[in-house]
């Protein structure tokens, strides 16, 4: 039987890649050891999900690993070696927050775990695609510089700038303020290309910007729309940091991402780089979102905008999937903000 090894198993990808590849006759191999609660306590723990992983997927094997650690790491490669024919790493600090206050262990995590990961697959199943989960962090804050124009509930771009359609992989990396765990992620990526570019490995990077669905364990510092939909049901009050409130995400749900993964697994390349993103079909302002959680659980919602915003936050970001469905024609993405944000007000009712 195949195998895919999927770091961060447990979290909102690695879950849904893990459920997805398992039916399609995929082995699992997770590899997740909760670190999501030392970042984000209990709302960021997720031993409930890989309960239901252990319980639902019957091809399903768990290792409470670390990614940092090469040593333990290539335990699980040397035992499996070329039975392992497809990489997805998922794993991740996630946390602009969490980040500027533990630098070490973020790099250690986002930057050296993706070092281990890619090494262990050159020397042990050197033909697996290696599917790594990036984000649009990679571009700092350049977005911001954009032409942009407020409006009553979201900020814009000008209609006539080339990113109309959404932020393509032309925007420079450089130039800009990161946050830390923006330098992490950048640096992840640009070794995931190399190791296709240089080595020869089946690699792709894949930018996203806001990943939701009903496996996600939202947390205030990270999990937009889960945290939100989840604070509004409980009647407590969500504060909007900075721009007014009016800046813009596009939403990906997970499942629709996943099944980007699929495509590529059929048809790889060598270092490639992908925006992936709910793109012009699901975006929404922080404002917009609370608006449609109040239309659709028929409740107000408690909220305060406070005036200073993150640092690296972008204020307007949309992803332009077009170079993907180019090589891809038959990818179909399904969850609209609105469907997203439905599904998970259900979750949480």
């Amino acid at each position: 039987m195949k195998i895919a090894l999927i770091t961060g198993s447990c979290g909102l990808v690695g879950s849904e890649s893990a459920t997805f590849f398992s039916k399609k006759g995929f082995r699992i191999i997770g590899i997740d050891n909760n670190y999501r609660k030392v970042f984000f306590g209990k709302d960021g723990d997720i031993s409930w999900l890989r309960n239901k992983l252990k319980k639902e997927l019957k091809n399903y094997k768990h290792f409470n690993t670390d990614i940092k650690n090469f040593k333990n790491l290539k335990k699980i490669f040397k035992k499996y070696r070329k039975n392992i024919s497809l990489i997805i790493h998922a794993a991740a600090q996630p946390s602009h927050d969490w980040a500027k206050n533990k630098a070490f262990i973020d790099f250690d995590i986002n930057a050296k775990g993706t070092l281990n990961l890619l090494e262990l697959t050159r020397l042990y199943c050197p033909d697996a695609p290696f599917i790594f989960m990036s984000t649009n962090k990679v571009y700092g804050d350049n977005p911001n510089l954009l032409p942009l124009i407020e409006k009553k509930t979201r900020w814009e771009i000008k209609t006539d700038h080339k990113f109309k359609s959404g932020i393509d992989e032309s925007m420079s990396i450089d130039n800009c303020t990161h946050s830390f765990f923006g330098a992490s992620k950048s640096y992840a990526d640009i070794i995931v290309q190399e190791y296709g570019k240089n080595i020869g490995l089946k690699t792709a990077c894949f930018r996203a910007g806001c990943i939701t669905g009903p496996n996600h364990s939202g947390a205030k510092l990270h999990g937009f729309l889960s945290y939100l939909v989840k604070i509004s049901l409980q009647s407590k009050k969500y504060f909007l940091i900075g721009y007014k409130g009016k800046q813009v995400r596009d939403n990906i749900h997970s499942n629709d991402l996943v099944s980007c993964f699929w495509e590529y697994y059929k048809k790889p390349g060598y270092g490639e780089v992908y925006n992936m993103g709910g793109g012009r079909f699901s975006n929404c302002s922080i404002i917009e979102a609370l608006n449609m959680v109040e239309n659709i659980a028929g409740i107000k919602v408690k909220r305060k905008i406070l005036k200073q915003n993150r640092i690296g936050d972008h204020i307007w970001y949309i992803s332009n999937t077009r170079k993907f469905k180019k090589k891809y024609p038959s990818w179909k993405q399904k969850f609209s903000t609105r469907r997203i944000i439905t599904e998970l007000i259900e979750q949480f009712s």
